[in-house]
């Protein structure tokens, strides 16, 4: 895999950074004032390139598995990261979701990390989707559904534990792993419909659960018109816009630029939608500008460089 690590980490991060200064801007209004390139303050008043807590939680979730796999490990680096000593843009925090705060509070009163995320079903925002995408090329190398499913659960129930943000991530990270076996977009689309519909044969999960996700499992999630497609902070929402935007997409650009403008959470879709992107298409076809004005650019190549080496 030449550099699929890094277009990972990229793509993800510059999806982000994207998506930052227009945060919470409604889709009405990204069609009049559509965002098409990288630019700073806006929502949250950041510079030029600054990344969210997707890129800050997806970063500390690779630097741990430069170690090796280990829960305790991933679950302190969250905590370093939301003191403001690891992986954030500028020395701060300024954007973190409340269900991933709560978690990581119950991480610092030394709670087994894989309770401390929310079970109810109202606890399923995107938080977990939105840093899974490391857990990819750990498991690159993984033909065992039944432990991808597994490592998948631990990882986002650190923070989200509830079924359906599970069950998103596993979809996430089947399609992000088809894709590095050098397929067609949309043949590794069939391919996962097809791998997790075998998985779900053994499995007796609550069906009113897992027809949440026919859209994407039974459908074709790109034949579906852009007013059908929402972009909220709901896992299931930041699961579909970002399949959606990939699949009707012709490069990274357009993919990444497609999930900002569909509004509200700008910076999140364009980091799951830009993750795929980026393994898809390759480091090369990010535009260079971005990867120039992104914050921390040189540290991200050299934790990719670190990932890879463990990982190759």
């Amino acid at each position: 895999m030449k550099n699929t690590i890094e277009s990972g980490l990229f793509g993800l991060a510059i999806g982000d950074a994207l998506g930052v200064p227009v945060e919470f801007q409604s889709r009405v209004y990204l069609k009049q004032n559509p965002v098409t390139e990288m630019f700073g303050f806006g929502t949250h008043h950041q510079p030029i390139g600054t990344w969210s807590d997707d890129s800050s939680l997806a970063f500390c979730l690779a630097e741990s598995l430069c170690s090796g796999y280990d829960l305790n490990d991933i679950a302190k680096n969250f905590i370093k990261w939301y003191r403001g000593d690891l992986w954030t843009p500028h020395g701060q925090v300024f954007d973190i979701g409340i269900a991933t705060r709560h978690a990581i509070l119950n991480i610092a009163k030394g709670h087994q990390p894989d309770l401390c995320g929310g079970f109810s079903e109202s606890d399923n925002g995107n938080g977990s989707l939105m840093r899974i995408l490391p857990l990819v090329f750990y498991l690159q190398k993984e033909n065992d559904i039944e432990i991808i499913y597994k490592k998948v659960k631990e990882v986002s129930s650190i923070t989200h534990a509830h079924f359906r943000s599970v069950f998103a991530c596993f979809i996430y990270v089947v399609y992000c792993l088809e894709i590095l076996k050098d397929k067609d977009k949309f043949e590794a689309y069939k391919n996962t419909q097809e791998t997790v519909f075998e998985f779900l044969k053994s499995k007796s999960f609550n069906p009113a659960e897992t027809h949440l996700f026919d859209r994407i499992l039974k459908n074709d999630i790109s034949k579906y018109q852009e007013n059908e497609i929402h972009s909220s902070g709901y896992v299931l929402h930041s699961l579909e816009a970002s399949f959606w935007c990939f699949l009707n997409s012709d490069s990274y650009e357009e993919t990444v630029l497609k999930a900002v403008n569909l509004g509200e959470d700008t910076d999140t879709t364009g980091a799951i939608a830009g993750g795929l992107a980026g393994i898809y298409y390759g480091i090369e076809a990010i535009p260079q500008k971005w990867i120039d004005n992104l914050a921390r650019t040189n540290d991200i190549k050299d934790l990719a460089q670190r990932f890879e080496i463990k990982y190759k």
